[in-house]
C-alpha cells in the first residue's frame, strides 16, 4: 500500500465524508441547472467549486491542528459537535426553503461566491478532521474531486428533473455529518 496512507477506516470515512459536503454543492447545482445552464458553465462552476473544496477544508485543517493543541484531550468532543452542528445546520436549510435573491452564476463573481457558499461547510469539516490529524493530501483531494463531481451531477441533472430531489440531497448530507459527529463523541 501507499506509504503515510491513511487506514482503511479513515479512508471510508473521508470517503464518505466528502461525499455528503458535496450533496450541498450537489443540491444547490440541481437548483441553477433547472434555470438552464450551458455545458461550458457546468464545466467552469465544477472546476471552481472543485478547488474551494481543497482551499476550505486545507484551511480548516490547519486551524483544527493548532486548535487541537490548544484543547488536549477534548479534542474529540469539540470536533464531534461541530460535525453535529455542521449537519444539523444541512438538514434545517434544506427544509427551510425560502432562498435569497440569486447569484448570476454565469459572471465570475457569481462563480466565486457560489463556490464559496457551498465550500464554507468544507472548513467546518477541515477543522475537525485536523484535530484528529487526518491524512492531509489524502483529505483535500478527495474534497476537490467529489465537490466537482458532486456539482456536475447536479447541475446536468438539474437540467431534467425537479427541484426537490437537491432538497432531499442536502438533507441527506447534513444527515451523514451528524451521525459521524456523534461517532466522534462516542
Amino acid at each position: 500500500m501507499l506509504e503515510n496512507s491513511a487506514g482503511l477506516g479513515q479512508l471510508i470515512t473521508i470517503f464518505i465524508m466528502a461525499a455528503a459536503l458535496g450533496m450541498d454543492a450537489f443540491s444547490l447545482g440541481v437548483g441553477i441547472g433547472m434555470k438552464g445552464i450551458r455545458l461550458l458553465h457546468v464545466l467552469r462552476i465544477s472546476v471552481m467549486i472543485g478547488i474551494f473544496h481543497i482551499i476550505m477544508p486545507l484551511l480548516g485543517m490547519f486551524t483544527g491542528q493548532y486548535v487541537g493543541l490548544l484543547l488536549g484531550k477534548v479534542t474529540s468532543y469539540v470536533a464531534g459537535g461541530l460535525l453535529i452542528l455542521l449537519g444539523s445546520h444541512m438538514i434545517l436549510n434544506a427544509f427551510r426553503g425560502g432562498f435569497a435573491k440569486p447569484v448570476n452564476h454565469r459572471s465570475w463573481g457569481g462563480m466565486i461566491l457560489f463556490s464559496l457558499s457551498v465550500s464554507i461547510d468544507s472548513f467546518s469539516v477541515g477543522v475537525s478532521l485536523g484535530m484528529f490529524k487526518s491524512d492531509l493530501l489524502l483529505t483535500i483531494l478527495t474534497f476537490g474531486f467529489f465537490g466537482g463531481l458532486m456539482s456536475i451531477m447536479g447541475l446536468l441533472l438539474g437540467r431534467k428533473v425537479s427541484r426537490n430531489l437537491g432538497d432531499y440531497g442536502e438533507a441527506l448530507g447534513g444527515v451523514v455529518l451528524l451521525a459521524f459527529g456523534l461517532m466522534f463523541i462516542i
